[in-house]
This record gives structure tokens, sequence and C-alpha cells, in this order.
């Protein structure tokens, strides 16, 4: 063989082992990026704490002791809210455990634990207050007024003053004088000229002070009869003015009402007329430490000493 083929098969051999060794080295392994699909884990919710779902409604899981209300104010709702958000039929059944909706999110999301939010099939009915006022005691009675609600006697207490004690008989005529008139001579006659009577058969304890003491206070056993000092009107009858408990006024002529302090048990109703003598309470200590009956008489709405008009014992 010549010299020339010779050199021509070397050439292409040398040509065929560099296209094999550019093979080796492009199948040679090269480590290939990695990437992480798993998703990252979430953050488990701490329990009674708000959580979002994936649809973004925040939600509470309800834990012992807790309440509408309280959950209401803790994120800044109202009752209300939660009610229509949850669509509860009872807003005073909650259990533990529950979650519910504490905030505005997509219609129709779904709240962690079951219950679907958005719009509510039936209207819930909120509760509203009623005004009942407290009922009168045995023997006191007054027809119901137009809705079927009692509006007597006038509930709670109001502190003493003047203004206090007119407003409890407005239509009796007695009113508060702007300054205080000359002391004029007082007779020491009931209206009708007969003598006043004692409202009670106990000792006086407590004496007139026209500044701390606006009549004489008479010791006695609970149940004790309390009368009336003379005949007239009852124009009050209930535990409305501070201090007095249960406390009866009654209305003599236009000048004179006598009022009987602190009664376990009112026996006469607004409107009703007694005698004079007539039993009209039963002595107790309603609003004060010991049993008694407060007594004052009246003259033209301002307090005189009841010592100058009853008979001395």
């Amino acid at each position: 063989m010549s010299d020339s083929v010779k050199l021509g098969h070397m050439c292409r051999w040398l040509t065929l082992c560099g296209v094999v060794a550019v093979l080796v080295g492009c199948a040679a392994p090269r480590p290939a990026p990695v990437r992480d699909g798993t998703p990252p884990p979430a953050a488990e919710p701490v329990s009674g704490a708000a959580t979002v779902s994936k649809t973004e409604v925040p939600t509470h899981v309800v834990r012992p002791g807790d309440t509408l209300l309280g959950i209401a104010r803790q994120y800044g709702v109202t009752v209300k809210d939660l009610v229509g958000w949850n669509g509860l039929a009872d807003p005073n059944q909650i259990h533990v455990g529950q979650a519910l909706r504490v905030g505005a999110g997509p219609a129709g999301a779904a709240v962690a634990g079951g219950a679907t939010t958005g719009a509510v099939a039936q209207p819930i009915a909120i509760a509203q207050p009623v005004d009942i006022q407290p009922v009168k005691p045995p023997g006191e009675t007054t027809p119901p007024a137009a809705g079927g609600f009692k509006q007597e006697p006038r509930g709670g207490k109001q502190p003493y003053s003047d203004e206090a004690w007119a407003s409890l008989n407005p239509r009796a005529g007695a009113s508060v004088p702007a300054a205080p008139a000359p002391a004029a001579p007082e007779p020491d006659k009931a209206p009708g000229n007969t003598s006043w009577l004692w409202p009670a058969a106990g000792q006086v304890v407590e004496t007139f002070d026209e500044g701390t003491n606006k009549g004489v206070d008479i010791a006695g056993k609970p149940g004790d009869p309390v009368v009336a000092s003379a005949g007239g009107k009852v124009v009050y009858s209930g535990s409305g003015l501070r201090g007095y408990g249960k406390l009866v006024i009654i209305k003599h002529d236009a000048n004179y009402l006598t009022a009987y302090a602190h009664n376990q048990q009112l026996l006469v109703k607004e409107g009703d007329s007694v005698s004079k003598g007539q039993k009209i309470a039963e002595l107790g200590s309603t609003d004060t430490d010991r049993p008694k009956v407060h007594f004052e008489i009246r003259k033209q709405g301002r307090p005189v000493d009841p010592l100058k008009y009853l008979p001395a014992r």
C-alpha cells in the first residue's frame, strides 16, 4: 500500500476518534437544576383566634365562656352582623368549637367548620327591649294602657328634692315657692276643723328638723297599723322616691298633705278616698334601718313640724 493511501486512512481514523470524543463529552452527566414544588406548610391557627380561609373569610373558633356580644366586641363588629353572617337562628345558642365568621367576605363564602355564610334565607328577628313597668303591691290595680303594658306605678327611684316630691303628684297643686314665705301662724286643727290623729301608736324617735328631717319618725313593730291622720284622697301610693321606701301621700284640701313612709305593705291605691283613722298601710322598714313610720305634714307644699299639729300625748 502506498504512503498516500496510508496517510488518508490515518486522517479518517483521527477524524472519527475526534467525533467520538465530542459525542462522549456531550453525553457526560451534569447536575440538573432542582425545583421544589412542595408548597410551604400553612401556619396552624391558634384556637379561638380569627383565621382566614382560601376565600379570605375571617373566622373565630368559639371557646368556653365566649358569648356573641364578647366576640363582637373583640373584632369590632356588631351582634347583628354576626347573626347575619353566620345565619344564626338563635343568637344565644353557640357552642364550643363552632367556627363563626367575624368579618365581611365574598358572598356565599364557606366558614371553616361547615357553616355557610352569605345571604340568609329567612330574615333574623332581633329582639327589641320592652319597657315593662314594675307591678304594684297587692291591692293596687291600674287598668292596662293602650298596647297592653302597665304604665303605673312609675318605675325607678329618684333622689329626694322638693321638685321630685312635687312631681309625685303634679295634679295636687303643690308647688315649691321660689323663696320661703314669712312663717304664718299655723292652725292646730286638721282640715274640717277637727283634730289631727297620730298615724301610729309608737314612741317618737326622731323629731322635725327642716334641714335634716322633714317630719317625725314613730317607732313600732313590723305589721303595726298605720292610719290616716285625717280624711282625704290618696294622691300617691308607691316606692318611687328614694329614702322613703313604700310611701302613701294623702291630700286633705287645697293646703294640706300628709305622708306616711317606710311601710312594709300599702293597703290603698291612688284615687282612693280615705277617712280619718282608716288603716292605710302596715308599718315596716323599707329604705331605712329600723321598723318605723316617717310622718310628714305639708302646708302648701312646704314641710311643717307635725308635733305642732298632733295632739299631745
